[in-house]
């Protein structure tokens, strides 16, 4: 099993996940700081991987903090908590992440040493937690994929796998289930312009699992799909709204539409941890737009003639209408039924 975050020795280990698939490294963080510029930088990418990093960034800032007076330690926590909310606006696991730290620090009484302790087994909860969720929401997708007398092809846009959460994965922790339980026949991959997180990290899950994997660019999934390859779309998502809008990475919104238009199902998996029921709908969902030699260049060779302008907004909003469920680790459910009480599938 691949495990992008790991508390070992008194630190957080991370998978640097810029490097692969060329060179496997792992990165030591010892400060919030590190931590921050890890999740911005995208060492650390995917909304439950990141989560769980933050929950780490919050007690490495909490051990940095020297005072033992309780009121001044927790005006310096909430220092901590704005730098590392700051690092990606989408991803809503983060401040879900940070603000349970917070809370396990307002609630903790006794010393400032007892409140530390406390948020270090709060962030090493949050990852335990993770891992069982995408072993669950894998088996729950599992249950909900078409029934058919041959193996499943499936595709699947960015990464939404064991790299991108504590382990196992949302989206591909679907892809492992039906591959554990002999159901599929292939995957295939998005490459997912512009950082290609398709091409460089689904793919390299995939290998090192023995998982068959066929990657395509972005713009063949409608073709794959008139010519009857793929069965059914399996994606990830970094927030959803209260009425089953969801966002994920850009691309994913046409995706969907290609899938509707070919009766293709199509669906969302994420923790529950995901779904923003202060948000409405999708609209209010805030999309992060990153720099944009993420477009023009690849490596050092540069892709466009000067004067271009450029516009890369890291996520699009994928309406609920198109989603045929959205699978959590409570089991799958319609989009129009979330709700903070659904402890029961319905779909």
């Amino acid at each position: 099993m691949i495990y992008p975050v790991i508390w070992q020795n008194n630190c957080v280990l991370l998978i640097d996940q810029t490097r692969l698939p060329n060179e496997y490294a792992v990165v030591e963080i010892h400060r919030s700081e590190d931590m921050a510029r890890a999740i911005q930088t995208m060492i650390v990418r995917g909304a439950p991987a990141i989560g769980v990093a933050a929950a780490y960034g919050m007690y490495l800032g909490a051990r940095e903090i020297e005072t033992s007076e309780r009121q001044e330690f927790l005006q310096q926590l909430e220092k901590v908590a704005q730098l590392l909310r700051a690092t990606r606006p989408t991803a809503v696991n983060l401040f879900w992440a940070i603000s349970r730290m917070l809370k396990t620090a307002y609630e903790t009484l006794g010393t400032v040493a007892q409140i530390k302790e406390n948020l270090l087994q709060t962030a090493q909860a949050i990852n335990a937690e993770d891992l069982q969720t995408c072993q669950a929401i894998g088996d729950n997708g599992l249950a909900i994929l078409p029934k058919t007398p041959k193996k499943l092809t499936l595709l699947t846009h960015c990464n939404a796998g064991a790299l991108a959460t504590a382990g196992y994965g949302t989206a591909l922790g679907v892809v492992r289930s039906a591959w554990r339980e002999g159901r599929l026949e292939r995957l295939f991959a998005d490459e997912t312009r512009p950082r290609l997180q398709g091409a460089k990290l689904t793919t390299w899950e995939c290998v090192q699992e023995g998982i068959p994997v066929t990657l395509i660019t972005d713009n063949m999934a409608a073709h794959c799909m008139k010519q009857g390859l793929i069965d059914a779309v399996v994606v990830g998502a970094d927030r959803i709204a209260a009425n089953g809008d969801a966002a994920n990475k850009i691309g994913t919104y046409s995706l969907a539409i290609v899938a509707k238009a070919h009766n293709v199902p199509f669906f969302v998996a994420a923790p529950v941890s995901t779904i923003d029921f202060e948000l409405s709908n999708g609209s209010q969902i805030p999309i992060e737009e990153r720099n944009p030699v993420e477009i023009y260049q690849v490596g050092d060779t540069t892709l466009t003639p000067p004067g271009v302008e450029f516009y890369n907004p890291a996520f699009d909003v994928t309406p609920a209408d198109l989603i045929t469920a959205i699978i959590t680790e409570n089991g799958a459910f319609a989009p129009h039924n979330l709700t903070k009480s659904s402890k029961q599938a319905v779909v």
